[in-house]
């Protein structure tokens, strides 16, 4: 039987659906119950769903958990955190739950700056395309007046334009490099229309000015934001006196604070490392990104590149010890929005940002990034001690009982049991096996 078929997209749901179930699930006879019962019951809401993306046959679900008690510049939070993997929500309110007895956490908006480009060859002479760009800057402007007009009104608009050649690495490469300040939105249709209109204004007024070599034209070769944000910077930290730390299973407190900060070393100059480290980090970033409709794909990329903009991979977070003060930092790119979107649509994304009292972009690049820290911290406060291990089964054994399809009383007793006993998928089953309730 051929997997191939025509017209798919134009298939009502319940089309496709049949579809896929003749053609990939015939000896399931779950396997339709199973999208069904993700359906939305409220047929408006799940319309709303099936409208976000194309060829839509149901709904994935992902727990939505939250993280209290986060003080942040002297102002109480309660995160939403969208994610997958147990522990992260835990380690998050636990670090939070940490620092509210320290000070909390401190940010700093360090740039809002957003970056577009439109890639182009050009051939002929660099210093007469130097000249024309600049004749024409006012002009960029001039032509995308009605896509500007209502941003400018809102504080942002186009910060500067700038001619970038790049003939060194490839031959007749130049980039217009726009900068952009986008507000609250994330602003990525609103860059790539300004970027487009600026290709058009480009070719055109290329092909009227007569010191331009003609027989070399202008070829576009695309026009499109760029997801790495280098100047759209944020500032999470946390301090306190060695003497306010907690000792930590069997060491001292400043032994702690040492091999915490040696640890960040290790992510600084190890790459594997610095790659879980990181990672880590985003289960933080990444959690709250999602509960507030953002891209996180963007910003994983984005915050990656950053973490290689040495020429290594290293870790986002620093650490160190200046006298008797322990000190603790994290510094991202991050370019997000909290109008337009998903922001606008998704019921459990408004629920979210009313949660966090309705932020700005950057009010939101700042709880953000401290999510990513508060999870570095749960992270290497545990690997530095007991390992992450202890912490993290205990926190996944409701997965492997689930998986075990254990009952309510096995699964309570299950819990008490593994307090004090190592946890394993075979230790688990035997358990299980072993009980008699």
């Amino acid at each position: 039987m051929s997997k191939n078929i025509a017209g798919f997209s134009k298939k009502t749901k319940e089309e496709k659906i049949d579809w896929l179930i003749a053609t990939y699930f015939s000896e399931n006879k779950e396997a339709k119950n199973t999208l069904l019962s993700y359906w939305n019951s409220d047929l408006k809401l799940q319309q709303l769903h099936d409208e976000f993306i194309e060829n839509t046959v149901s709904n994935f679900y992902f727990p939505l958990g939250i993280a209290p008690n986060f003080i942040i510049n002297q102002k109480e939070f309660t995160i939403p955190m969208v994610i997958e993997e147990s522990s992260v929500v835990a380690a998050a309110a636990k670090a939070a739950k940490y620092w509210s007895a320290r000070g909390g956490f401190r940010t700093t908006i360090l740039g809002q700056e957003k970056i577009g480009q439109v890639h182009f060859i050009y051939t002929g002479a660099p210093e007469k395309l130097s000249s024309f760009f600049k004749s024409i800057e006012v002009q960029f402007h001039k032509d995308t007046a009605g896509i500007t007009k209502n941003m400018i009104a809102r504080g942002g608009g186009i910060s500067s334009l700038t001619l970038v050649s790049k003939t060194h690495e490839l031959k007749g490469y130049y980039q217009l490099h726009a900068c952009f300040n986008t507000v609250d939105s994330m602003g990525a249709n609103f860059i790539n229309s300004c970027l487009e209109q600026f290709a058009k204004t480009l070719v055109r007024e290329a092909a009227l000015d007569e010191t331009l070599e003609h027989e070399n034209p202008i070829e576009i070769i695309m026009s499109i934001l760029s997801n790495y944000v280098p100047n759209c910077l944020v500032r999470a930290e946390v301090s306190c006196s060695i003497d306010d730390l907690e000792s930590e299973e069997g060491l001292t407190k400043r032994e702690f604070a040492e091999k915490f900060v040696r640890a960040i070393e290790v992510a600084r100059i190890e790459p594997h490392r610095a790659v879980t480290h990181n990672k880590g980090i985003m289960n933080g970033v990444d959690a709250v990104v999602l509960a507030t409709g953002n891209d996180f794909r963007a910003v994983e990329a984005g915050i990656h590149a950053y973490a290689s903009r040495s020429g290594q991979y290293r870790s986002l977070s620093e650490a160190s010890i200046v006298g008797n003060e322990f000190h603790f930092s994290l510094e991202i790119p991050l370019a997000i929005g909290t109008v337009g979107g998903l922001t606008n649509l998704h019921p459990l994304v408004k629920w979210s940002m009313q949660l966090l009292e309705l932020p700005t972009a950057s009010q939101l690049m700042e709880i953000i990034a401290v999510a990513g820290l508060a999870q570095n911290f749960g992270a290497l406060r545990s690997l530095v001690t007991s390992g992450i291990q202890k912490g993290h089964m205990k926190m996944h054994l409701l997965n492997i009982l689930n998986q075990l399809n254990a009952n309510k009383v096995q699964k309570e007793t299950a819990v008490e049991y593994f307090k004090t006993s190592l946890v394993s998928f075979s230790a688990v089953k035997e358990f299980l096996k072993n009980f008699n309730g």
